[in-house]
């Protein structure tokens, strides 16, 4: 740790004084962005196990106040924040299996040369970004397929999406090269085979690229649900989450025993910001894990090719 410092001083000593007020002006810029993206979600962290009545009156901003866990006691004591977890990590994991499927297979087709009418289909895709048929037509086609108030109604709709198509297709033309190629050809691979057993071992990090992007757009969706099912059973969490913090509808499960109007607005406050917190916790753990990948596909699909 000495010999760093030491470094870091000694490098520091050299630069320019031009460098060093851009460092610190960076340096200032970073920490301040860096705050007003954290600060939020740690205010509901704090909100959400202290006093509603300090949180009004402006004492909780820093440190929570009076501490209680009251809030997630009564969530976690209501079936429907269960069943919303149920059905949204069902939902969650098929919809991001089939996303990433179909993603990659069409991905590593349209970025192989010898694909004829390869540009046509890519332009076919990108039409798709900028046009679409409208939410009535939409609806009414799901509709006719039968999958209104089902699984499908979220997932196959949006089975692929263009942009990391584009990114999924721009990776695997930089990072798989044509001698590989014809070089597993020469040994009598089939296409299919050098997909499973060449590429995928080689698209790490664009994969977990794709199941991170699939997997955050899964887990937050509520609109589609919203449209599409009927049965309450069949909610996911997001949609669960909606009606409690914008509807303010907290269950009887969790403020049915309390009697005064006044101490069930004063729980229900504890539960909006409690519900958040348990929505975001997945992500948060999940995302450390794929980090590197992450970051990694993400440059290279982005940038180059």
């Amino acid at each position: 740790m000495s010999s760093f410092v030491i470094n870091r001083t000694k490098l520091w000593s050299r630069k320019s004084r031009e460098d060093k007020i851009f460092d610190i002006l960076n340096l200032l810029l970073l920490t301040t962005v860096m705050l007003l993206v954290l600060y939020p979600l740690y205010f509901v962290v704090i909100a959400s196990i202290s006093n509603p009545d300090k949180v009004f009156n402006g004492e909780v901003w820093l440190w929570p106040q009076d501490i209680t866990f009251e809030g997630y006691q009564r969530i976690f004591q209501d079936d429907r924040i269960w069943i919303g977890y149920k059905n949204t990590i069902v939902y969650s994991f098929v919809g991001t299996l089939v996303n990433v499927t179909l993603t990659l297979m069409a991905a590593y087709a349209l970025s192989r040369k010898d694909l004829i009418g390869r540009n046509f289909f890519m332009i076919f895709f990108v039409f798709t970004m900028f046009f679409s048929g409208g939410l009535i037509p939409t609806y009414l086609v799901v509709k006719d397929l039968g999958m209104v108030n089902s699984m499908w109604a979220l997932i196959i709709p949006k089975a692929v999406a263009v942009w990391n198509l584009i990114v999924a297709r721009t990776f695997f033309q930089a990072t798989i090269p044509t001698e590989l190629l014809e070089s597993a050809q020469m040994d009598g691979c089939s296409n299919t085979k050098f997909f499973l057993k060449v590429v995928l071992p080689l698209s790490k990090p664009i994969i977990a690229v794709m199941v991170l992007f699939y997997a955050v757009g899964h887990w937050n969706a509520f609109f589609d649900a919203l449209i599409y099912l009927n049965d309450e059973g069949k909610y996911p969490l997001q949609l669960i989450l909606r009606s409690i913090l914008i509807q303010n509808e907290a269950s009887a499960n969790m403020v049915g025993d309390v009697e005064s109007f006044a101490a069930q607005q004063r729980i229900s406050e504890l539960i909006k910001y409690g519900v958040i917190i348990v929505a975001a916790i997945p992500l948060l753990i999940l995302y450390p894990f794929i980090q590197k990948y992450f970051v990694k596909g993400a440059m290279i699909g982005s940038i180059k090719g």
